[in-house]
């Protein structure tokens, strides 16, 4: 049976609050809901625990995997793990590898050989109580990423740019469980709601209908013609689904992504902003 395609778009924004599960989409930082510790993936590079970066509460036009999977959590490598190359250890990958998993997980990593992971929730693990972070291997030589001190809250602040500081209207609280609510609002026009975002010149699938934000005044690419089509002016930068806005180039996806900002958990992205196809399960960053 043909899965129905998204009608709509959704702007995510990270409030100045604590989450309040009866009323938010979700949260920033803090911890997943609803698994056991030793579900919580470890990364195969370093042995220690990834990074919850946030958990999202999927609208019913986005829950691509049945109506009983409502959310998803995001894991990252710790930013202070994420500098320079992944030096691999075939035996710490190995023994990643070989622990029980969540029945839905799915890894994924990047150019650079970084772990990153998603776990699909059913409405019983969203209504959860919130995960313990598992030990890290024994074998774990790396040095102790932050977060697992101080929250990934905190730890972010502290490592932040000034603008980004700004974001909080008090430093976080230093605590694991400390979050940030996610709100979700709908697009007002989105002509790529429903669409799998594509490069015109450089694409694996059939044309989705899929067009760029922007466009040349004249038909003519330099700088002085850039332009921003009307309706993608007042879009959020971190969003669901509809008008992707990549810092290079666009990776092909699903029309079931969400694209977000470095803040938006707490990652090493070099400045850039990253996108997650959580239908098909494909993760791509770019630095800025």
């Amino acid at each position: 049976m043909a899965i129905p395609l998204p009608s709509r778009a959704y702007d995510l924004k990270m409030l100045d609050r604590p989450s309040d599960r009866a009323r938010d989409q979700g949260w920033v930082f803090g911890l997943p809901p609803g698994i056991a510790s030793e579900e919580w993936p470890l990364d195969p590079v370093t042995g220690y625990p990834l990074m919850h970066g946030f958990t999202l509460l999927l609208p019913e036009d986005y829950r691509v995997h049945g109506d009983d999977i409502v959310a998803l959590s995001f894991f990252a490598t710790a930013p202070d793990h994420n500098d320079g190359g992944a030096p691999d250890d075939p035996e710490v990958r190995e023994m990643v590898m070989a622990r029980p998993s969540h029945p839905r997980l799915s890894r994924m990593t990047d150019i650079l050989d970084y772990a990153y992971a998603a776990l699909l929730l059913t409405q019983a693990e969203y209504d959860g109580a919130f995960a313990t972070p598992p030990a890290p291997l024994a074998l774990a030589t790396a040095e102790r990423p932050r977060w697992l001190d101080v929250g990934g809250a905190r730890a972010f602040f502290e490592a932040a740019p000034a603008y980004a500081k700004k974001m909080f209207p008090a430093p976080p609280r230093g605590d694991l469980g400390e979050n940030r609510a996610i709100a979700l609002t709908p697009r007002a026009v989105d002509p790529n709601a429903g669409k799998g975002p594509q490069d015109e010149y450089v694409r694996e699938h059939p044309p989705t209908g899929y067009q760029p934000y922007y466009y040349y005044l004249g038909g003519k690419p330099n700088p002085d013609s850039f332009r921003l089509h009307d309706w993608a002016r007042d879009h959020a930068h971190n969003h669901l689904g509809g008008t992707m806005r990549p810092c290079q180039a666009v990776p092909e996806m699903s029309p079931f992504y969400v694209e977000f900002e470095e803040y938006f958990g707490g990652y090493n992205f070099g400045g850039g902003n990253a996108q997650l196809d959580f239908k098909e399960m494909k993760f791509d960053w770019a630095c800025g």
